[in-house]
């Protein structure tokens, strides 16, 4: 990750910094290959059969699972972290979800559904979506277990044990909802696949301002935040915004309001507030 230093660069004539260019971009293109060879051995993963018949709290009444996809085979799923008694959906994840809705209808022509699916309950969600302006389709688990099964949310219980099943390994998490994507497949017969999901910092291929940051000279400039992702506010909200928060259910933009121990937990755990340093 960047820092601010990078600001402060040697100047070179154009000559030396075409050679230096030259060189990184050798580099670019092996991170390239190296990129296309994971996600082929992704695509190449088994499948898991779902038994359960999820169904899910829609704007317009009770939806099955297998009616998200709309008539398509292949369906994304993330993660939203919106807790039943959260009064919004959490800043990070609504930071992802800002880039989303440009990439329906191209998703759309390549068999794709996308979907976000959250506890809170419907009538939250659609006031939320309808505040941040969004037109992704969003539904509520409310009513089932699809959020604990795919390890998203936690109950009081779990965490009072000390460590939680979150991205692949029991470790501390401070909060009872966690980002994450799953991606399901319909065959002929309506079958229902799972055929993978990634949590924490794998979500992150969904935020394209990162990825511009990544090209400028400050980078993501967050190496000096009390935790990573420390400005992301509400879009609507960046000169007063605050963090949802489990607890609270706020977390505010004054990092000095929280206790040493909880920004650094809230950090290391890859919550809300610091997911991508998972």
């Amino acid at each position: 990750m960047a820092s601010a230093t990078a600001v402060k660069p040697r100047v070179v004539s154009r000559e030396e910094w075409l050679k230096e260019r030259r060189a990184l971009l050798t580099k670019e293109k092996e991170l390239t290959r190296q990129k296309d060879a994971v996600s082929a051995e992704r695509r190449k993963l088994p499948w898991v059969k779902l038994e359960k018949n999820y169904v899910f709290d829609g704007p317009n009444g009770k939806v099955a699972l297998a009616d998200l996809f709309d008539g398509r085979s292949q369906l994304l799923v993330y993660h939203f972290m919106f807790g039943p008694d959260w009064a919004e959906g959490c800043p990070s994840c609504s930071f992802l979800m800002d880039h989303t809705d440009g990439t329906l209808i191209h998703l759309a022509q390549r068999d794709v559904t996308f979907c976000a699916v959250s506890r809170a309950p419907i009538e939250k969600i659609e006031a939320f979506k309808k505040r941040m302006g969004w037109r992704v389709k969003w539904v509520s688990s409310n009513q089932n277990d699809f959020n604990y099964d795919f390890h998203v949310s936690f109950t009081k219980e779990d965490q009072a044990k000390g460590k939680v099943d979150y991205n692949y390994t029991m470790a501390e998490f401070p909060s009872t909802e966690a980002p994450g994507l799953s991606v399901f497949y319909k065959d002929d017969a309506g079958n229902i696949f799972h055929t993978y999901s990634s949590y924490g910092r794998g979500t992150e291929t969904g935020v394209g301002t990162y990825h511009y940051l990544d090209l400028v000279p400050k980078g993501r400039d967050e190496d000096g935040l009390s935790f990573t992702m420390a400005w992301v506010r509400h879009h609507d909200r960046y000169d007063s915004g605050y963090f949802a928060d489990a607890d609270r259910p706020y977390w505010p933009k004054d990092a000095a309001l929280a206790t040493p121990r909880e920004t650094k937990k809230k950090a290391d755990a890859g919550c809300c507030a610091g997911e991508h340093k998972v």
